[in-house]
């Protein structure tokens, strides 16, 4: 079995896997071009945020612990629903972890150690920034008129938004404690 790091275009993709859809072949590829990156931050994100779950420490262990599993849970849900939309226009979608680093926008965190207040923060932050990619995504979407995508992202959208507002009063006072 040979590997290899090079992505193949994630449209048009290869014949058996190609969907047919009434979209045209620059529509799909403008959608498909702007969910794949939703995809590989979801995984970034949701992989961050379990490496803050089960590195946490302090008064609010408990609280924050079961919000990051919660919200790590939803990240990973995302990316099914996304993959197979991506699919069903005939496109292609993630094979592997180097493929989601060629196409993730948000930072991954390898510090040794995080204190509780800059982990919401940064997750805060991240969430953030995963909803302005969504938007952009929508907007491709709605251009390619490619309605269920656009639909599923308002959804999404929701979502993180939400994970933002939990992490935003969670760490409101944050300075006061440790």
């Amino acid at each position: 079995m040979t590997q290899t790091n090079t992505f193949q275009k994630p449209y048009p993709a290869p014949a058996a896997l190609k969907t047919p859809t009434d979209l045209t072949p620059d529509q799909v590829s403008a959608v498909v071009g702007a969910v794949n990156p939703l995809i590989a931050d979801a995984f970034a994100v949701y992989l961050k945020t379990k490496n803050f779950h089960w590195h946490l420490s302090g008064s609010h262990f408990r609280d924050y612990h079961l919000m990051l599993d919660e919200q790590a849970d939803q990240l990973l849900g995302s990316t099914d629903p996304l993959a197979e939309r991506v699919r069903k226009l005939g496109g292609t979608t993630l094979r592997s972890i180097s493929h989601i680093s060629s196409l993730q926008t948000v930072q991954d965190n390898n510090a040794d150690f995080v204190t509780p207040l800059d982990m919401l923060r940064e997750l805060m932050a991240d969430n953030q920034s995963i909803a302005a990619n969504m938007r952009k995504a929508h907007e491709v979407c709605d251009d390619a008129r490619d309605y269920a995508t656009s639909s599923l992202l308002e959804v999404l959208i929701d979502e993180t938004e939400r994970r933002t507002w939990f992490l935003f009063e969670a760490a409101q006072g944050g300075e006061q404690t440790r």
